[in-house]
């Protein structure tokens, strides 16, 4: 499984780096004595929502990087200005600011979008969706990213994101003060030892890890959403041709470890994996699109 949600893993590594300041400031010795469980809760939720709102902060940066997008400033061709003009009247007709407008290299048919707030967002498509599905499907799955960015998916998931993070903050340091206190032994030193930031980074890793299947469950319920959304803006056969379409493709990749949960192709995991997906199965959501009608 290539896809691993970026989000996630960033914003794993802005709670690391962020518990590497606590601890080199000094900020755990005090909360192991005067602070008590109240104000290590308090740090926890400060620290869980800021890494999610950094990581919500740096996702288009990330994106335009990591999926070499080109951003369209000026339409060069005919296919390039259709797909401004389209994004353009679906953003007008959901109510949101014009989105940036972007295409990446990728012979798999995938979108994403992504951006902190709905009227400064980015939508991007791949040169595989343009290439090898028709234009009705293609200006379905463009509906589906202007929903997402209309629906406010990227704000909602950090907020999810951030709850996680306050209990993975707050039991990774609980259960660090628990090996800390066994490790110490005789020893009458001050504050927390190298086991107790040894043992914080790794549990924050593992249960951060674990925590995402929580994030990927509300992102498998707000892609439902966003095919609706899809379907109002570009018509109800276009959005379930457009995922008849993806489903027909063989062996289905979606986006690198990319901002999956942002985008429209999410691939075929199996086993444990399907608990980290970012999207529900293709032929569930054609399911619910069509019971719909």
């Amino acid at each position: 499984m290539k896809r691993v949600l970026l989000f996630v893993l960033t914003n794993v590594a802005v709670m690391v780096v962020l518990s590497a300041v606590v601890y080199l400031l000094g900020l755990d010795k005090y909360l192991s004595g005067r602070g008590g469980m109240g104000g290590l809760l308090v740090v926890a939720a400060i620290f869980g929502f800021g890494g999610a709102f950094i990581s919500l902060a740096m996702s288009k940066w990330i994106a335009k990087r990591s999926m070499g997008v080109h951003v369209i400033e000026q339409p060069a061709n005919a296919t390039e200005k259709w797909l401004v003009d389209t994004v353009r009247a679906y953003a007008k007709e959901a109510h949101i600011g014009m989105p940036e407008v972007g295409v990446f290299d990728s012979p798999e048919p995938n979108a994403f979008a992504t951006g902190m707030r709905k009227d400064s967002a980015l939508v991007a498509v791949s040169t595989g969706l343009l290439n090898r599905m028709r234009k009705e499907e293609v200006e379905a799955v463009i509906g589906h990213e202007v929903a997402h960015v209309a629906n406010g998916d990227m704000v909602t998931l950090t907020l999810i994101q951030g709850v996680v993070n306050t209990f993975v903050f707050f039991i990774a340091r609980v259960i660090g003060n628990i090996v800390d206190n066994a490790t110490r032994g005789n020893s009458e030193r001050s504050g927390p030892g190298m086991a107790y930031f040894a043992t914080v980074i790794f549990a924050e890793i593992v249960l951060g890890i674990l925590a995402s299947m929580i994030v990927m469950y509300f992102s498998r319920q707000r892609e439902f959403r966003a095919d609706h959304g899809g379907a109002w803006l570009a018509g109800r056969q276009n959005m379930i041709g457009a995922l008849e379409a993806l489903q027909r493709q063989r062996e289905p990749q979606g986006l690198p470890a990319n901002m999956a949960a942002f985008g429209i192709n999410g691939g075929v995991p199996s086993g444990l994996r399907k608990l980290f997906m970012s999207h529900p199965p293709l032929e569930e959501r054609i399911a619910v699109l069509k019971a719909a009608a």
